[in-house]
């Protein structure tokens, strides 16, 4: 028998030793059972493959506005951000080689005018007066002819004096049919006339052209949209050709995006997309894919592409950076696993460390699409199979004591 008193005597090494021996063994039970991981449950459900990027907000084009003259600015009544309706005044000039061109053209009309009053009033009357004087002398000059003529064959007077009556009616029709011409020239069918009128004509078209320059002296809003730009103030001097404010012409709005260039097989026209603005991340908004650009730009190894935005929120403005998720491939019913838990997602043989009786076991898997850490399953694994993150460092056959994800 055991002597009590022993026991009692010694009962306290007694009870550190059988403690270190259960110490001892429950490290031998954990070493005999593998490290301790963390694991991944193989999910069945619908799967949305997206293509995530970031952009900026842009209208389908700007429109620049500069002035056509060299003038001094009087008058900015817009402010940047401000929305305009077409035909409101952005910029007003003041020239003074404006004016005076167009008061010189005035004057060139009212001279034009005076000109042909001067032909309807003036020559024509006395041109018309001329005509029946000289009609009225070659008539007179005529009958005194026709009287000599008699005498004449009567032989009353020579042959010396009736010559003389001759030249005279000569004389007088070389008179009627030169004030006929200038009847007929100062005459509303005539070419003082038609002179007189295209003078007339291009002193309009002179004023017309100094009022266009002149109306270039105010600078209006080609078309509804936002001031976006104003690059001038009140008593600058501007130059044609430079651009003063940029407008944002209201309508149609669009994102533009850089893709990765390794995702451009997966993108197509046509596709649906979901963006936020960084500012308003909660406020998403749906947008659609309408444009690839066919190159790729070698710096950046980026392709630009993009999407329209059917009903904007409100309080997207121009340039606002915004984050795009780009819906390119569904599959319902889809097995996934976790992408932290595939080994060589990127090569021809991926493979996966799958929990079997307390084991890390190698299979092979086939990968279909890829989102959001996720991965689609094609073979290789079932759902509710357990798999091992790729942040185990653990042989492949090593006994693993996995912490097993909730359902």
């Amino acid at each position: 028998m055991i002597d009590r008193s022993l026991i009692l005597k010694y009962r306290w090494k007694i009870l550190a030793a059988l403690l270190v021996a259960m110490a001892f063994g429950v490290i031998a039970v954990r070493w005999w059972q593998g490290p301790q991981v963390t694991t991944e449950r193989v999910l069945q459900r619908d799967f949305v493959q997206s293509v995530v990027a970031s952009g900026h907000v842009e209208t389908p084009h700007r429109v620049d506005i500069g002035a056509q003259i060299t003038g001094t600015v009087v008058r900015v009544p817009v402010a940047e951000g401000q929305v305009v309706k077409t035909g409101d005044l952005l910029v007003e000039l003041t020239s003074i080689e404006l004016r005076a061109s167009e008061r010189q053209a005035k004057l060139a009309v009212t001279q034009a005018q005076a000109r042909l009053r001067q032909l309807r009033e003036v020559q024509g009357p006395v041109a018309e007066q001329t005509l029946r004087q000289a009609q009225a002398n070659l008539d007179n000059a005529s009958a005194a002819l026709r009287r000599n003529q008699d005498l004449f064959t009567k032989g009353f007077i020579g042959e010396a004096a009736l010559d003389d009556f001759r030249k005279a009616v000569e004389l007088a029709d070389a008179q009627r049919r030169s004030t006929q011409k200038q009847f007929d020239t100062a005459g509303n069918a005539g070419s003082d006339y038609a002179l007189a009128a295209a003078a007339e004509a291009e002193a309009r078209a002179n004023l017309e052209a100094a009022r266009a320059r002149s109306g270039y002296a105010f600078l209006r809003a080609p078309l509804d949209g936002t001031l976006i730009g104003r690059n001038v103030e009140v008593g600058d001097v501007v130059q044609p050709g430079k651009a003063l404010m940029t407008l944002s012409p209201s309508g149609r709005t669009q994102l533009v995006v850089e893709i990765d260039e390794k995702n451009l097989r997966l993108l197509a026209l046509g596709q649906k997309a979901l963006a936020s603005a960084d500012a308003y991340p909660q406020q998403r908004f749906a947008a659609e894919l309408v444009y690839i650009n066919p190159g790729v730009n070698a710096q950046t190894g980026a392709v630009e592409v993009k999407l329209d935005v059917p009903a904007p929120p409100s309080a997207i403005r121009q340039d606002m950076t915004v984050s795009v998720d780009i819906e390119v491939a569904r599959r319902p019913n889809a097995l996934l696993v976790s992408a932290s838990a595939v080994h060589d997602a990127e090569a021809v043989a991926p493979w996966v460390l799958r929990l079997e009786d307390g084991r890390a076991v190698r299979r092979p898997v086939g990968l279909g699409l890829r989102s959001g850490g996720f991965a689609e399953v094609l073979d290789g694994l079932r759902a509710g199979d357990v798999v091992l993150s790729t942040t185990a460092a653990i042989e492949p056959g090593a006994r693993v004591r996995a912490t097993l994800p909730s359902d």
